[in-house]
């Protein structure tokens, strides 16, 4: 009878030991996983960060530069607004569903991984 208690007392002390392991186990695939996601926005919001600043330094290159054809400096500043208004009209109106799901498939895949 005592054994048998050493036997249980020992089975219910690998069950603890084991439930805690396996619980540790799935913290660390749950990091490990908000690591790799985390991790792969990184170079793309780089990437966006660098290519903004390009672009603001065009566009007010291009501002000025069309300012001055115009007469008015801030004639060049609307016409470069405007042109990016029609961009984002473009864009919400005709490519906003296509946006979506690439950026939902990416974020999916990333989890996934």
């Amino acid at each position: 009878m005592e054994d048998n208690l050493k036997i249980i007392k020992s089975l219910m002390g690998s069950a603890v030991e084991y439930i805690k392991t396996s619980f540790e186990l799935i913290k660390l695939k749950a990091l490990d996983n908000t690591s790799n996601v985390v991790s792969s926005f990184i170079p793309p919001f780089i990437v966006i960060v660098v290519f903004s600043s390009f672009m603001l330094f065009v566009s007010i290159g291009l501002a000025l530069w069309l300012g001055e054809i115009l007469g008015k400096i801030y004639f060049g500043f609307f016409a470069v607004a405007a042109f990016y208004g029609f961009i984002g009209i473009f864009i919400r109106v005709f490519m906003y569903k296509c946006f979506k799901k690439i950026a939902r498939n990416y974020i999916i895949k990333q989890v996934l991984k």
